[in-house]
């Protein structure tokens, strides 16, 4: 089934030659050893060689670590291994997928709101430029899902928009510039997310789409992308229920797979019917949207045996690789399967040249690679990428804008959060953070404005011993205030919202304010007021009665400047929604 000659692989008859007598002279092991994609516990040399020796893993996705860290962790990796390795990262905002210190440009979202696929195309270049530098030559990104569900908070700031031409227009503009650097791109996470309102790390998913909405949307993006020489896509743990049963008319309900264990939709649409010659890799195997299908010990086998050819992660690397070299002696996994998913593997290898560069050559040297992080040029992509990208999406009161300190002199700014966040915790690294709404009180304040940042009747209830609590809620419900009490002591009223939704169930605001208090708008026809948030774009649900509302997409120093000069009106909101920020919700528009 494979045509290793034809695209994506594009090989001489030398480099088939040397995928095909790799293979035949492999033990059972090792070829089975290839099929996982090993996500390391350490960086150690003891630690990757024992992987390599013990697991024979024919692919790495590593967590970020410095650029000296990955370098010297890939350097092992390589030069230690029997076969050469695919090693990826998740460059889906910028090479800071690839390192700690890597060089971010922008979340998907921003991007589509910039309406220009150039800035699409230079987050693909800086990503390959420093990714490649480190040593990977592979990477889970573009995220070619299409946003049609605002209450979907996996994808919510991680989609391009809700268009199919958009999304193809950036995602083959993102391939072009990180291709430019040897990096192949893994396009995901097909068959595509953005319709369910749920997260697969945490429970199933379903693209609920006909055959036919299928085709116009995700099957057009698929189909482009494939055109244009995707070398591989990453399959989600993402029912799709029309053409399973379309390819099985046959099947029940019961019968429902994630599409990482489902025949019809990887062999039979993905390989047959969009005619994909590349390969597939499976999206994290921990997530509930494919624990929750069948026992870990059947999962293995079956998603190979489905058409992908490569497992993302073990969970136990000796259950694991056991359980998949059960399905290969029983059968489940085909003689024919496996030797496809290897030339598929292999060939990826081939086509990075892998097969013919001196291992000690295969990383640029340490020295010259760490002049690539961080470059001046690549930093200065992002704060130009704000610029274009921030959006004045609702402007019913324009005479809010602009801001000056004689015009409000005095400003109440309001912090607006949504649930705890673990995963953002963790990728700070546990330190404390600035909420965005601090950090452009203090930007006000260098610009001559009279600040005051509010502190929740939640916050302030911390601070209290546990019998005054009770009455101070008492006391809020209870009380009333004079809207004087506004309008005698501020002169605008600025809500700066940072509501993230990365596994967890739901992307929304959480208000720890009682009723009457200033934490939800309630204000709107009383004082000028605005509102921002720096992360979902879909925050307007929340706060219809809005009517100046601004997203900025992320909290970037340079982006709050950004936004602080484009409320001064010293620069023009450039930036179209690539989303429905209304949520389809009539009452947004008022």
């Amino acid at each position: 089934m494979v045509d290793l000659s034809a695209q994506p692989f594009n090989l001489d008859d030398a480099a088939i030659a040397w995928v095909r007598d790799t293979i035949a002279n492999m033990t059972d092991e090792e070829k089975i050893g290839q099929l996982f994609v090993n996500m390391g516990a350490e960086r150690t040399e003891e630690y990757l060689t024992e992987i390599l020796d013990n697991y024979h893993i024919g692919a790495v996705r590593y967590n970020p670590g410095t650029a000296e860290e990955v370098w010297d962790q890939n350097y092992i990796l390589q030069t230690k291994s029997k076969i050469p390795l695919l090693i990826a990262a998740n460059t889906e905002s910028g090479g800071n997928g690839a390192c700690t210190d890597g060089t971010y440009v922008g979340h998907e979202v921003k991007i589509g709101a910039s309406n220009n696929s150039e800035w699409a195309y230079h987050m693909g270049r800086v990503s390959g430029i420093e990714a490649s530098a480190i040593g990977c030559n592979w990477s889970f990104a573009p995220i070619v899902d299409i946003m049609r569900n605002w209450r979907n908070p996996i994808i919510s700031n991680r989609s391009f928009g809700s268009d199919p031409e958009l999304v193809l227009d950036m995602s083959k503009a993102y391939m072009r510039g990180i291709m430019e650097s040897g990096i192949l791109p893994a396009a995901k996470h097909f068959p595509g997310d953005g319709i369910d309102e749920r997260d697969q790390h945490l429970s199933a998913s379903i693209n609920s789409y006909s055959c036919e909405e299928w085709d116009e949307t995700f099957g057009k993006v698929y189909s482009g992308l494939i055109d244009a020489g995707l070398p591989s896509i990453m399959a989600g743990h993402i029912m799709l229920p029309a053409y399973q049963k379309h390819f099985n008319p046959d099947m029940t309900r019961d019968d429902l797979l994630p599409a990482t264990l489902s025949k019809e939709i990887i062999t039979d649409l993905l390989r047959g019917k969009l005619g994909f010659n590349g390969l597939v890799v499976t999206d994290a195997s921990h997530m509930v949207g494919l624990t929750g299908a069948m026992p870990r010990r059947d999962i293995l086998p079956q998603a190979i045996a489905a058409g992908c050819d490569l497992f993302l992660f073990f969970n136990d690397p000796d259950e694991d690789f056991e359980w998949m070299m059960e399905g290969y002696r029983d059968g489940r996994i085909s003689e024919e399967r496996l030797h496809d998913a290897l030339e598929r593997i292999l060939g990826l290898k081939a086509r990075l040249r892998l097969h013919s560069t001196d291992r000690e050559a295969i990383l640029p040297p340490k020295e010259e690679a760490m002049k690539l992080i961080g470059l001046d040029e690549a930093k200065a992509v992002a704060p130009k990428l704000s610029e274009d990208a921030i959006t004045l999406v609702k402007n019913k009161q324009p005479e809010n804008l602009p801001i000056t300190p004689d015009r409000y002199k005095r400003v109440l700014v309001v912090p607006v959060s949504g649930p705890p966040n673990p995963i953002a915790v963790a990728f700070s690294g546990g330190k404390p953070v600035k909420h965005p709404a601090e950090v452009v009180a203090d930007m006000l304040k260098e610009r001559g404005y009279e600040v005051t940042v509010h502190e929740s009747v939640f916050e302030k209830l911390t601070k209290l011993p546990p019998e005054e609590q009770a009455q101070v809620v008492r006391d809020v419900y209870a009380g009333k205030a004079p809207i004087s009490n506004l309008t005698d002591n501020y002169d605008l009223i600025l809500l700066v919202a940072k509501i993230e939704g990365m596994m967890q169930p739901t992307e929304r605001v959480m208000w720890p304010a009682t009723k009457g208090t200033v934490d939800i708008p309630w204000y709107v026809y009383e004082i000028p007021t605005i509102y921002v948030s720096t992360a979902s774009p879909y925050d307007l649900v929340d706060v219809p009665q809005v009517k100046t509302y601004i997203n900025t997409y992320d909290d970037k120093p340079f982006t709050l400047e950004a936004l602080i000069d484009k409320l001064e009106g010293k620069s023009d909101f450039r930036g179209v929604s690539p989303v429905d920020p209304y949520c389809g919700k009539d009452d947004a528009y008022l």
